[in-house]
């Protein structure tokens, strides 16, 4: 569903200073890659000076690799809004938890509700998992990189979390989304981001809420910022930001509430529209208020 626009100053011209970035699904190709086509693009952007920051679901050590391997740099909102990680120090520069009690009510709660539930932890910079979570082949290293013990889930929220995951083997994703939201209530934050589990954060923590932080620490309007992304978790942001583009391949709400839609992640959709804003030397957008 649509966030629901102010008719307020979003709605007027200007020069773009920060481009938002969702990376999986959006700035990433399936396989993980930047295209060498986008990299220019994202390139040119930094050089006129524009931010170009990522806003994603990984969790550091994630957005670590994918700078490693495509060149990405500065400061990356990471885990849904939780955290604010710079990838040129490999430094969390600051984070927001969901407290030890919150974490261990809700973990309590859907055990009795959802037998058989498993739950893994984001811990700042750390991580970990209870044996019956099931960890992705694609993250297969984990389980032998874990900073936190595997054990019970009661034992590794003692310091509060991150981001709390939770995954069922039977229940579909939609059910399991719709129990953890009735039980966190308004309490915690809970959504997902395309992956086999339900994530969740402290309550007002999305991606929205991070770079809209960001952005007033910066003195950066929501009008200066065009946002990126694909995936349900990406709505808060695409809403705030004063210009929203969803790639081709977007889950359906992201599409409908999108300003505009782009090519495909595999089709270099984020360089397309980098590229039109550069010969229109990153001008704003001007988005019509709309209703949610």
């Amino acid at each position: 569903m649509c966030v629901a626009m102010r008719s307020d100053a979003r709605t007027q011209g200007g020069s773009l200073r920060l481009i938002a970035l969702d990376l999986d699904g959006t700035l990433l190709r399936s396989d993980g890659s930047i295209s060498a086509r986008t990299r220019v693009a994202l390139d040119a952007a930094e050089r006129a000076g524009l931010v170009v920051m990522s806003v994603t679901a990984r969790p550091p050590r994630r957005v670590a690799r994918v700078a490693e391997a495509t060149g990405l740099r500065g400061v990356a909102i990471c885990s849904n809004g939780g955290l604010l990680y710079d990838v040129t120090t490999e430094t969390v520069v600051s984070q927001i938890r969901l407290s030890a009690e919150l974490t261990v009510a809700l973990v309590t709660q859907l055990r009795s509700a959802l037998p058989g539930v498993a739950f893994a932890v984001e811990v700042g910079t750390r991580h970990g998992s209870e044996t019956t979570f099931r960890i992705l082949e694609e993250h297969g290293e984990d389980r032998a990189t874990a900073s936190l013990p595997s054990t019970d889930a009661l034992v590794l929220c003692r310091e509060g979390v991150t981001k709390l995951i939770v995954q069922h083997p039977e229940h579909p994703l939609e059910r399991l989304l719709s129990i953890t939201s009735e039980y966190a209530g308004t309490l915690a934050t809970v959504t997902y981001s395309g992956s086999e589990f339900v994530e969740v954060s402290a309550a007002g923590v999305t991606k929205a809420s991070a770079l809209a932080a960001y952005c007033a620490q910066h003195n950066i309007e929501p009008t200066q910022v065009i946002a990126f992304g694909d995936m349900p978790n990406d709505l808060p942001m695409l809403s705030w930001a004063g210009w929203s583009v969803a790639v081709a391949n977007a889950h359906p709400q992201v599409l409908a509430c999108a300003d505009e839609v782009t090519d495909s992640n595999d089709e270099d959709g984020v360089a397309a529209v980098l590229e039109r804003l550069a010969h229109d030397s990153y001008a704003a957008p001007i988005r019509k208020p709309r209703k949610g």
